[in-house]
């Protein structure tokens, strides 16, 4: 579940102020004192954040454990950096002045999963495995002024092949996310997302093979590739000075659910040993300058 706090969910916090960036004569909407005229995010700029996360041990655990989460976003010689968990995607399509804007570009991240902080000893004891090193491409697309002058609905997708000789699979990860800003300092946003994985992906994490089965009790599993996961995630930001459009320094409370899906759900690891039922939380304060 780390994935879904440190990704999507601390980036959207950083990414809140840009949004307001969108000019809009409308009357409806959040309080009109919100001026788009100038912002710290007109050109180049960088927020460096850091958050402290507290969900599962491991996808399928009921266990759970404390975790750092720093980002870095920005945007830089007209290229976007958008943090992703234990990585960054990079966005090569300037952002549209009005209407739709487009996302494209390659994303990289590490997955510890399984790989650490293993609270149970019966799951510990069936093996840690390896870290997994993954490399893709993320594609999205983000309508603005969906119910008010200044939110906006995006839709994207990042698809990862593991590079490192963990998994050796390919998963592909789409979401939706709704964000609106609830005042001049403060912003919501609602994030929905799923993760699929390919056969190797799934018999990498969700499989019990013999030997792992005489090490640790478990029964012998053998998973298949699908859906995973699913989840939603709630995000507050708050800026320190009430602005949000002029960067400085901001505030990231987080709450989330998701559920393991299909053979995730029902391998030994989740259905003996852990539970279906992931919730995390997180706060986190960022800097943008």
């Amino acid at each position: 579940m780390r994935t879904i706090i440190s990704g999507a969910c601390l980036s959207a916090a950083l990414a809140a102020s840009p949004v307001l960036a969108q000019d809009s004569g409308a009357a409806s909407g959040p309080p009109a004192d919100i001026d788009m005229t100038d912002t710290v995010y007109d050109d180049t700029w960088i927020s460096l954040g850091v958050g402290v996360g507290y969900g599962p041990s491991y996808d399928g655990s009921d266990d759970y454990v404390a975790f750092p989460a720093p980002i870095v976003q920005g945007r830089v010689a007209g290229i976007g950096i958008q943090p992703r968990p234990a990585g960054l995607a990079l966005d090569f399509i300037p952002d549209a002045g009005n209407g739709a804007g487009f996302a494209f570009g390659p994303v990289a991240r590490v997955r510890t999963n399984r790989a650490r902080q293993i609270k149970d000893p019966v799951v510990r004891a069936a093996g840690k495995l390896d870290t997994a090193i993954e490399v893709g491409a993320n594609a999205g697309i983000s309508l603005p002024r969906v119910l008010n002058p200044y939110d906006s609905l995006s839709f994207g997708a990042d698809a990862l092949w593991d590079v490192g000789g963990a998994h050796e699979g390919m998963t592909f990860t789409p979401s939706v996310t709704y964000f609106t800003p609830l005042s001049r300092g403060m912003a919501a946003s609602l994030s929905l997302s799923a993760q699929h994985g390919d056969d190797d992906f799934a018999r990498y994490y969700y499989s019990v093979s013999p030997a792992r089965s005489v090490a640790s009790g478990l029964p012998v599993y053998t998973a298949d590739g699908g859906w995973n996961k699913a989840g939603a995630t709630l995000l507050t930001a708050f800026d320190f000075d009430g602005d949000l459009t002029n960067g400085g320094l901001s505030a990231v409370l987080i709450g989330g659910y998701s559920r393991m899906l299909g053979d995730a759900k029902r391998t030994p690891f989740t259905s003996i040993r852990g539970s279906a039922d992931q919730w995390f939380t997180a706060v986190g304060v960022g800097y943008t300058f």
